[in-house]
């Protein structure tokens, strides 16, 4: 285990990009070890690796960029529990993991929806967050798992989180109803009448919010 982790920091030393590195620590992306890879050549690093989920969770634990990406990347699917799950979304740092994990792991999962419906209502907007993530990544790649998740109350907590001062939980919220919107008849029309009164609203955040939307529901297919 040692040695293969050894190689894998030889492999990020090697495709470094120190301008990236600061680059991303200027934006608050504030790590133990930033070694500035894009996320091409992680792909490549990665398929240099059998899948271990023993690998995936000793790189997980690490405060390295690329180490949390690639440990999303090398996680065998039929290996990564619900227990596993649970564990890892409160360890979640910020959001360029959250959406590597969505898209490498969650959404691959025969449980994602199981998780969609945990987390979009749990109580702890960094989960909330989470969960809407992964249910617009389902949405995205037209997941059969959709089938299996009850829309009504997903949609009555985004009403909510779009109206919050988060803007990182607004805008996923958000993206979830645009793609509500665009997906279902019915729920289009619940969603617009849930805020017609954004319509007229004083506060710039709620009118934008309404034009939005109204533009996905004018302009659905």
């Amino acid at each position: 285990m040692d040695d293969l982790i050894r190689n894998i920091r030889k492999d990020l030393r090697l495709a470094m990009n120190g301008v990236a590195s600061s680059s991303m620590r200027e934006k608050g992306m504030n790590y133990k070890m930033n070694f500035g890879v894009d996320v091409l050549r992680l792909q490549q690093i990665a398929q240099k690796y059998e899948p271990s989920s023993s690998l995936a969770e000793e790189i997980w634990k690490l405060d390295v960029r690329e180490m949390k990406i690639l440990s999303t990347m090398i996680y065998p699917v039929d290996q990564f529990t619900k227990a596993q799950a649970k564990k890892w979304v409160n360890e979640i740092p910020n959001q360029e993991i959250r959406e590597h994990l969505c898209r490498n792991l969650l959404q691959n999962l025969p449980f994602a929806h199981e998780l969609v419906k945990q987390w979009t209502l749990n109580a702890n907007p960094s989960i909330r967050l989470t969960g809407y993530w992964l249910y617009t990544r389902l949405m995205l790649i037209g997941s059969d798992a959709l089938q299996k998740i009850e829309n009504p109350p997903i949609i009555k907590q985004a009403l909510q989180d779009v109206d919050l001062n988060l803007n990182i939980l607004r805008t996923a919220a958000l993206n979830v109803l645009r793609h509500l919107i665009r997906a279902n008849k019915e729920d289009a029309e619940k969603i617009m009448s849930q805020i017609a009164h954004f319509s007229n609203s004083d506060n710039t955040i709620q009118k934008e919010i309404f034009d939005s939307l109204k533009f996905e529901f004018e302009f659905r297919g």
